[in-house]
């Protein structure tokens, strides 16, 4: 008969090649992802309007400015 010992090491052994293959295949699906994204032109993507990020964006870093400048000026918001 088979030792136990040898059963539990196989099965483990069998177990752990599973999961790693499982986890390669998701790793490769990820790269690929991320590669069809960066193929792809600004837009194509989930934001229809790339346009309006960069608007808040822009008006973020005016506040900010007016902030600091608010700041150096003295003047207490």
């Amino acid at each position: 008969m088979f030792d136990p010992t040898f059963t539990i090491a196989s099965a483990a052994l069998v177990g752990l090649a599973i999961v790693a293959l499982t986890l390669l295949r998701i790793w490769q699906g990820w790269l690929e992802l991320q590669r069809s994204r960066m193929g792809s032109r600004p837009g194509d993507d989930l934001d229809p309007h790339p346009l309006g990020a960069a608007r808040i964006e822009l008006a973020d870093l005016k506040e900010r400015i007016r902030k600091l400048e608010a700041i150096a000026s003295g003047v207490d918001l």
